[in-house]
């Protein structure tokens, strides 16, 4: 048994719903289409309310307001709309951890999913994917701390120094909450792609076979977790990331995005 397994072993994993599951197969499914997805998603009640206040939200800034599953996806995007559903399911899998201040790990959550999103759109790449795997990022950190509740402590301690959680965490547990997520992704069937950046996140480069995706995942964890959300946070971000990723720095300056633009707690 492997170490990772022998983790998995020690804790429970979270219930996610019978439509989760259905959203998350669809994700491997290039023939799933607009009736599906509404369908699957109009199964929940609560979750249809909560992306429709979502869709009506200041964050997407529509011409008028959204009344239906059908208008939502409309005028949001499927995808779109298949990933925020998913991450709203996978926030209310998980209970809340005594110690551990759920609006900021899910503002953090949400930060580092829409920093995600905008790198990998910059980068030609897909979007969506980017988003729910920067929003599942620090998932491992709440099975960590079910596992060994007395290493919160240490692991959260101020200074809140971007990456640093990630050296805490490996040191005091022999792995990340990237490395914990990829595992509940491949068990749970998210896609290949997704498991594998989740894994590489914390040390994307130095990681055996370079995936742009944890590239992208890597830079937007770091992004969440700084103080302050303005483009001079782009000078600190590790070189040898960005040149893999062939980002130009001046691009990065110019079009850096308002993180208010795409956090809204209130939507999980």
């Amino acid at each position: 048994m492997t170490q990772l397994a022998a983790f998995f072993e020690t804790v429970k994993l979270p219930s996610m719903s019978e439509v989760a599951h259905a959203l998350i197969q669809s994700l491997n499914d290039d023939s799933a289409g607009i009736p599906e997805i509404r369908d699957l998603i109009a199964k929940d009640p609560a979750l249809s309310a909560k992306l429709l206040r979502l869709a009506n939200s200041a964050q997407f800034g529509l011409p008028r307001g959204v009344s239906s599953l059908d208008d939502a996806i409309t005028m949001v995007g499927m995808s779109k709309v298949r990933t925020l559903a998913l991450g709203a399911c996978l926030s209310e899998s998980f209970p809340t951890i005594p110690g551990l201040d759920r609006k900021e790990f899910w503002r953090t959550s949400m930060a580092c999913a829409g920093y995600a999103q905008w790198l990998a759109t910059g980068l030609g790449m897909d979007g969506q994917q980017a988003w729910l795997t920067g929003m599942m990022l620090r998932l491992g950190e709440l099975l960590i701390v079910q596992a060994e509740p007395e290493v919160l402590q240490e692991i959260e301690k101020l200074p809140h120094i971007p990456g640093v959680r990630w050296q805490r965490e490996a040191r005091l547990t022999g792995f990340t909450e990237g490395q914990i997520t990829s595992e509940l992704a491949r068990r749970w069937n998210f896609p290949p792609q997704m498991v594998q950046a989740l894994a590489q996140s914390a040390e994307p480069v130095t990681t055996h076979g370079f995936s742009r995706l944890a590239g992208v995942i890597h830079l937007a964890g770091l992004m969440a977790e700084t103080d302050h959300n303005g483009p001079d946070v782009i000078d600190t971000l590790p070189s040898e990331v960005i040149s893999a990723l062939m980002l130009d720095v001046d691009w990065l300056h110019a079009k850096f995005p308002n993180e208010e633009s795409f956090v809204n707690i209130t939507a999980l």
